[in-house]
């Protein structure tokens, strides 16, 4: 019998691209065990910029050459839409429905069994059930905002007024009362292109096959019993199937291993006496905001290692290598010699996390970057700057008990004072408070329930097995495409 062809379809940024390949890889089973049965071929989108297309070009070649099963297909490029006027969401949005045919034509091509789509991609299903193929959304993020966009078709209407004037708290089953200033940044105001979009996406989700969520069952069970029960979407509506197999992250043989001195540096520190500050791919800081961490850190008499970038190039959207002299108070690196350093350009995040030093992680709130901290069991303090990030730092402290609060004035361009991050810092690394005992607890916890997620016979697991049988099962069924 012919292999299953399951086509993912990734938004082409390197971030949603590189979750996708590894929920693929994760389907053909720990050492190709399920090879034989399934193809997995990823459909690549030419990325919007060089830059991006420099960064995905060089993945898509690293995941070739290792061996291991995952093909490659290149969709013909469409031009990107120019009208979107800085509505990233929008761009998005529009640039992968002008891949339709695209995908029509692939699809057929290579005989497609079922078809795994980026969350921004909904306009695909239409594609799909043109053909007959199943099709799964992949999401990306947390099971907490996969909640919150099933409400948004009914939350439009509820909420009356523009979500950034609104001073209520939103009702996200399976959450505690989120406030107004938690939601994520697209939420800002109804007449955004931004927000329609993610309405409209919230809405086609209930047309798919089947959910796959970068998440694990013990770390969201609440909400995603919500969304399975029908308490999300409007008119209570059971969502399709659910498969949780988190969490989906490439560790492999980098995980704790690397040789840049910053790592070297924490081999001389005291067991989980860190406190690591990093903020992905896009965090920066102007002079402003660097010069309030650097006093916070100051004062608060612990061990840190700081991932400090500058403002990006002109025409990239990355930061730049910090200039310290620049961005941090005359005196500042000499006065916390030997217990802090600060690290000036791009930091491995997944050995930082992995070494025994680190007691405690500042971050963005970045879902790949927060699924890291748990797996290895390191409690958080929340600093979002963008996208969704406030939405999981609200669902980290007061939901997953896994992080102190940081308080963040979203107001001021997302700004900490300086007694904020002293507090939180000293909170973290071994404070009295009940909720920093809490949260180590709980981040010890979610460590060992990722692990065992994954294992055989895991959470993670079985929705994997699940979602094989149901990608069986459709072609038992006959829904496959023939040429």
């Amino acid at each position: 019998m012919a292999s299953l062809n399951v086509l993912l379809l990734p938004e082409p940024g390197s971030g949603h691209l590189m979750s996708l390949i590894e929920a693929g890889k994760r389907l053909l089973g720990h050492g190709g065990r399920h090879a034989q049965e399934f193809t997995v071929t990823v459909l690549v989108v030419r990325p919007p910029t060089p830059e991006t297309t420099s960064e995905v070009d060089a993945h898509v070649r690293r995941v070739e050459a290792s061996g291991i099963g995952v093909r490659f297909h290149h969709l013909p490029a469409e031009e990107p839409p120019t009208d979107c006027g800085g509505n990233l969401q929008e761009f998005k949005s529009r640039y992968l429905e002008l891949y339709k045919p695209h995908v029509r034509a692939a699809a057929r091509e290579l005989r497609a069994s079922a078809l795994v789509i980026d969350f921004f991609a909904t306009t695909v299903l239409d594609v799909a059930r043109e053909l007959a193929v199943p099709a799964y959304i992949y999401f990306t993020s947390t099971a907490g905002l996969l909640a919150l966009m099933l409400r948004l078709p009914a939350l439009e209407r509820e909420v009356d007024v523009d979500f950034e004037a609104y001073e209520g708290t939103v009702d996200v089953p399976g959450l505690p009362p989120v406030p107004a200033g938690s939601t994520p940044g697209f939420m800002g105001r109804k007449s955004s292109p931004n927000f329609t979009w993610f309405v409209y996406h919230g809405r086609r989700f209930m047309d798919a096959d089947g959910i796959i969520v970068n998440t694990v069952a013990e770390l969201e069970p609440g909400l995603l019993a919500a969304i399975a029960e029908g308490r999300c979407a409007p008119g209570r509506r059971p969502a399709p199937p659910l498969y949780p197999i988190g969490p989906v992250l490439d560790l492999g043989a980098r995980d704790g291993a690397s040789d840049e001195a910053c790592v070297r540096w924490l081999d001389a520190q005291p067991r989980a006496s860190v406190v690591f500050l990093c903020f992905g791919s896009l965090g920066w800081f102007d002079a402003a905001k660097a010069r309030e961490v650097a006093a916070g850190l100051e004062r608060s008499g612990h061990r840190f290692l700081w991932a400090l970038r500058g403002p990006p190039a002109a025409g990239s959207r990355h930061p730049s290598d910090a200039d310290l002299d620049a961005l941090l108070p005359k005196g500042f690196l000499e006065r916390t010699e030997g217990r802090g350093l600060v690290w000036p350009r791009w930091a491995p995040q997944k050995a930082v996390l992995a070494h025994p030093a680190v007691g405690g992680f500042v971050t963005h709130c970045g879902w790949n970057s927060t699924l890291e901290s748990l797996w290895h069991g390191v409690p958080l303090a929340p600093w979002p700057l963008y996208a969704e990030q406030h939405l999981n730092a609200f669902e980290l402290v007061a939901d997953m008990g896994v992080a102190v609060p940081l308080q963040v004035d979203r107001k001021r361009d997302n700004f900490v004072e300086a007694a904020e991050l002293e507090r939180t810092v000293r909170s973290l690394l071994g404070g009295g408070s009940e909720e920093a005992r809490r949260a180590r607890e709980k981040a010890a916890e979610m460590k060992a329930a990722c692990r065992k997620a994954v294992a055989e016979g895991g959470s993670s697991h079985a929705a994997l097995e699940r979602l094989r049988e149901a990608i069986r099962e459709g072609a038992r069924a006959g829904t496959a495409t023939t040429a």
